[in-house]
């Protein structure tokens, strides 16, 4: 037999006030040791874990734990006494709602700990405002839970409020369904990791800059012309981002530039990189390079690569640098040609005089023909 057998067979030999005696004295026992043992463990995994966040869980259900010893004992000492079947279904009832109470003070309470714990540790404002909102969930899922357990406890009919619930809630759902969707947009973006406070992104509808705020219902970027604009979490959850802080921060910029075809592209790339080396806001890492795309209508189609630090840097270093390149190229006598046409008159056709079929066609002075004949060009 096991231990427990073995003291459940004793416990049955003893008279009953005696029992009820061992099992209150066994309950707080185990209380104690759970409380003194609980104390240890605490200081044990505390000093291995980092972070606030596990010492604040433990602590907080620490005394829930011893409590809950003490009350499953008294639970168990009521079967001694031999109460009526309607006083000891009462009293039980009581000994399990205080349980449940007790949990649900304990869980509501560890839900606003960790969210304070975790906010103080984060400096984010993405965090800071959406760890608030689950702790308010958790929070008043742990309440409706509770007092669903505590209806059913005591048997009371729990049908017709779901009921309720379910058409309130659907009301609700219609009434407000964009704030719905902005906070579930916004949940979707924090666990997503599209983007935080700080990173510079680009939207689908081609707003761009630093992103100064994420709450719940919006995200708010400040443009480069210096203006804040604010864009709703459910349409950035659904549309194309590009963040351009990450991975990394730095981020490449080409400068097209066509050069002349008799131009020596050894020369041109030596010409383009000494402007790039030139450039304080350029990286030497990655280094910079030229490539030659293509030959053009009128040019050879080259970009200059180059690397800033940050995507703020890029206009201005577009900028700079197509002043330098310019002006390189002009010290070079490396030409940039632009597009050019030549127009050649390749015949003309007699056109009929006014006075019948058989008069002379007449040529205009600039070597086209008169008002009702037409030019016969073409263009390279």
């Amino acid at each position: 037999m096991t231990p427990i057998a073995d003291f459940m067979a004793w416990l049955a030999t003893l008279p009953r006030w005696q029992t009820f005696v061992v099992i209150v004295l066994a309950s707080v026992l185990v209380a104690r040791a759970v409380q003194v043992g609980g104390d240890a463990v605490i200081r044990a995994l505390t000093t291995r874990i980092e972070g606030e966040v596990d010492d604040v869980a433990l602590r907080t259900v620490h005394p829930a734990l011893y409590v809950s010893a003490l009350l499953a004992g008294a639970y168990f000492a009521r079967a001694p006494l031999a109460l009526d079947a309607a006083v000891d279904a009462d009293f039980a009832a009581v000994v399990v709602s205080a349980l449940i109470l007790v949990w649900m003070a304990t869980l509501v309470r560890l839900g606003r700990r960790v969210s304070k714990a975790i906010t103080a540790a984060e400096t984010t404002t993405a965090e800071r405002s959406v760890v608030p909102v689950f702790q308010n969930v958790w929070s008043a899922a742990i309440i409706a839970l509770s007092a669903f357990a505590l209806l059913r406890i005591w048997n009371y009919d729990v049908t017709p409020l779901l009921a309720s619930a379910g058409i309130l809630g659907i009301i609700l759902g219609f009434a407000a369904r964009d704030t719905i969707a902005n906070f579930f947009g916004s949940i979707a973006l924090y666990f997503d990791g599209t983007y935080k406070v700080g990173d510079y992104i680009v939207t689908e509808d081609g707003d761009r800059g630093r992103v100064e705020d994420v709450s719940i219902r919006s995200t708010t970027i400040r443009t480069r012309d210096d203006v804040l604009v604010t864009l709703p979490n459910s349409s950035l959850n659904a549309a194309r981002v590009i963040n351009e802080s990450g991975p990394k921060r730095e981020r490449r910029i080409r400068i097209p530039v066509g050069v002349a075809y008799d131009s020596d592209l050894d020369h041109v790339e030596e010409t383009l990189l000494a402007v790039a080396a030139a450039e304080s806001l350029v990286l030497e890492r990655p280094s910079p390079r030229v490539r030659f795309r293509e030959f053009g209508d009128s040019a050879i189609d080259t970009e200059l690569l180059v690397w800033v630090a940050d995507p703020v840097l890029r206009g201005r270093a577009t900028h700079l640098l197509v002043k330098a390149v310019h002006a390189a190229l002009r010290e070079a006598d490396i030409v940039i040609p632009f597009p050019q046409r030549e127009v050649r008159i390749v015949g003309e056709r007699p056109v009929l005089a006014p006075g019948g079929d058989d008069a002379a066609p007449t040529v205009g002075a600039d070597g086209g023909t008169e008002a009702t004949g037409r030019d016969v060009t073409g263009a390279d």
